[in-house]
């Protein structure tokens, strides 16, 4: 058994309270831009779990901004999460140096998660995370390429309420506004400034 056919298995003899879950995910509303797919999620990080992975594409295939989505399950309450259900996520995107060195980029990654979740009405708990910057700079042969700034930001939270599927929505925008594309909706400020390879 391969480990797609194993995770499947895993997933059909899951509760149904994780298999209500794992359906809602699949329905979710998501962004054409974002190209998701479900991977192989960790083992060891509870009982039951869904992964998937986001990738965003520019107009010659470069990659604008790639993410992991993980839904977590534990049939017996965590007092750490606070809940029976976690997620856990992560987006990565490169900048340009001088938008890279700003130093409120990190504040404002977390802010766009904040307001994906409220805008997309997923209700939560116990939100944690940090948002890091990465300097890249290159050697040798390759040299002459530009310096860069990888933001990364790695999240989680708790989702209250039976609307999982918001929480794929308000990530999938998210995403997407670390890729630099225009907003959806009102009062969100795209990062125009992002490395095109």
């Amino acid at each position: 058994m391969n480990p797609q056919q194993a995770q499947a298995h895993s997933l059909n003899s899951a509760p149904q309270t994780f298999r209500v879950a794992l359906d809602q995910l699949r329905q979710a509303d998501t962004r054409s831009e974002v190209e998701l797919d479900e991977v192989p999620a960790p083992a060891q990080l509870a009982p039951y779990a869904v992964a998937m992975s986001a990738d965003v594409a520019g107009q010659h295939g470069e990659a604008l901004a790639v993410g992991r989505f993980i839904l977590l399950y534990n049939p017996q309450y965590s007092p750490v999460w606070d809940g029976n259900f976690r997620i856990i996520t992560y987006i990565r995107t490169s900048l340009e140096s001088d938008v890279g060195e700003d130093p409120l980029v990190s504040e404002v990654a977390w802010t766009w998660m904040v307001e994906a979740l409220d805008e997309a009405a997923a209700t939560y708990r116990q939100p944690g995370g940090t948002a890091s910057r990465v300097l890249s700079q290159s050697f040798g042969m390759i040299d002459q390429q530009l310096e860069t700034i990888d933001l990364e930001l790695r999240a989680s939270w708790t989702p209250a309420g039976d609307h999982l599927d918001r929480h794929l929505t308000a990530w999938s925008d998210m995403v997407c506004t670390f890729a630099g594309l225009p907003p959806t909706t009102d009062g969100v400020i795209p990062l125009n400034h992002i490395r095109r390879k």
